[in-house]
């Protein structure tokens, strides 16, 4: 049976400023999406028989990030317009941008890149680092849309561990892949 709580606040859940500020759904989304995307490209452009270029492959994450974002901001408009008789009930551009939590999630992997670039560590342990950060982070994404969404803890991380299973795959495929 789940956990599933009221999704009236509760007292003592969180500080009250978190109570007044709940993450949209779309910005949930956006995030877990942004973290899978970013170790699927950084797993990707992770060849073992080319030269390793950490910039260039951060480069192409976060523009990969910037063209996915805009893309889906554009999907969104279009469905709007096609569901509201050709006009846009929110502002165009409003729908594309809101799209931020994507390519926010995929700086974390874009900075670990670049400091490999830097000369902190080689190019393979970026990239190794950038897939356990995203794993981990798809954990807690998960963890708190679950618990966004009013599940108790048992099921908030049940959710975020399928959350996490997706980048167990990517390092899996990682793995067998080089």
């Amino acid at each position: 049976m789940p956990d599933r709580a009221d999704h009236a606040p509760r007292r003592g859940f969180a500080p009250k400023l978190a109570l007044q500020r709940r993450p949209t759904e779309q910005s949930l989304f956006s995030g877990i999406y942004g973290l899978v995307l970013a170790s699927a490209l950084v797993a990707a452009l992770d060849a073992t028989d080319e030269k390793a270029d950490p910039g260039q492959d951060a480069l192409w994450v976060l523009l990969t990030a910037l063209a996915a974002g805009a893309a889906h901001g554009y999907a969104h408009v279009i469905a709007e317009r096609a569901s509201a008789d050709g006009a846009a009930t929110k502002g165009r551009l409003r729908l594309v941008l809101a799209e931020w939590p994507l390519v926010a999630a995929v700086l974390p992997t874009v900075a670990i890149l670049l400091a490999a670039v830097a000369g902190w560590w080689s190019e393979a342990t970026a990239v190794d680092t950038a897939l356990l950060l995203n794993t981990v982070a798809l954990f807690g994404w998960g963890t708190w849309a679950a618990r966004t969404a009013g599940y108790g803890w048992p099921s908030s991380c049940r959710a975020g561990g399928l959350d996490m299973l997706i980048g167990v795959v990517i390092i899996i495929a990682d793995a067998l892949i080089d």
